[in-house]
């Protein structure tokens, strides 16, 4: 009888070969709320040898309904910690590297190079799981001009169905208010592709929350289910490990929901 291993079932599916390519793979990880924490989680099961993760927030209680980061042990501590002892518990011979600050659209390029150096070179895959319309769109701008595979998130908030998701070109998204900012900036750069991970859905009305809108000031968060970022975090991590390990894509342009609407582009 085989012996079991903690990758025995991925060298099943992607071949030793395959395996051996995420073992040497860095991957970057640029946010870990709700969407780049499962992210980095799957990507960390996976068996990529080296993740860079970057962030500069801490976990807050608001954090547990859906980022695999927090728990209340963790309430208070950096993210870039939190997500570092995840993924010690998981794996602890993969490498990780941390950046503990907020990404200014100005500070993109210096940060990526920077951790690019600590790594040993190279970037494999870069991920874009931040909200901040400006670093995204400079983190899209750079990785085309440097020819960094890239793949980015958009809006997850206030909607319910994951079964909406799908991975398209920017320039074929529609029904997602933070696919057409980024669909109308990186027009303005002269981007001529950007991977993403978006859904049509159309976000739910919030409900009427007085005391809370009283509290923030009139604007109450965003609600997000324990599902839907998880599953995008996990959808990006699958993408990535996908162009890892060199599987060709088979669902085809004609895939509804869950799949990717132009499977010619890519990096």
């Amino acid at each position: 009888m085989n012996e079991e291993t903690a990758t025995s079932r991925l060298e099943a599916l992607w071949g030793t070969a395959g395996l051996a390519r995420q073992r040497a793979a860095t991957v970057m990880v640029v946010g870990a709320g709700g969407v780049g924490s499962n992210c980095i989680e799957a990507l960390a099961r996976g068996a990529v040898g080296t993740i860079i993760i970057v962030d500069g927030d801490e976990v807050a209680p608001s954090n547990i309904n859906r980022q695999a980061l927090a728990w209340s042990e963790t309430i208070g501590m950096r993210k870039v910690d939190a997500a570092r002892l995840l993924i010690q518990r998981i794996n602890p011979d993969i490498r990780v590297i941390t950046r503990g600050s907020f990404v200014l659209s100005g500070d993109v390029a210096a940060l990526i190079e920077d951790a690019r150096t600590e790594a040993g070179g190279h970037i494999d895959y870069l991920i874009d799981a931040i909200d901040t319309i400006s670093t995204k769109l400079e983190l899209a701008t750079y990785a085309e001009r440097a020819e960094l595979p890239i793949v980015s998130s958009m809006g997850g908030a206030m909607k319910l169905y994951p079964e909406r998701l799908r991975f398209a070109d920017i320039y074929e998204t529609s029904g997602d208010a933070l696919a057409r900012v980024i669909r109308k900036g990186c027009r303005k750069r002269g981007i001529r592709h950007l991977d993403v991970l978006y859904s049509p859905e159309a976000p739910i009305v919030a409900p009427e929350l007085p005391a809370r809108a009283e509290r923030d000031g009139g604007r109450p968060p965003l609600g997000t289910t324990s599902y839907l970022p998880p599953i995008m975090g996990q959808m990006l991590a699958g993408f990535v490990l996908r162009r890892i390990a060199g599987v060709e894509d088979t669902l085809g342009a004609s895939a509804v929901g869950c799949g990717r609407e132009n499977m010619g582009g890519g990096t």
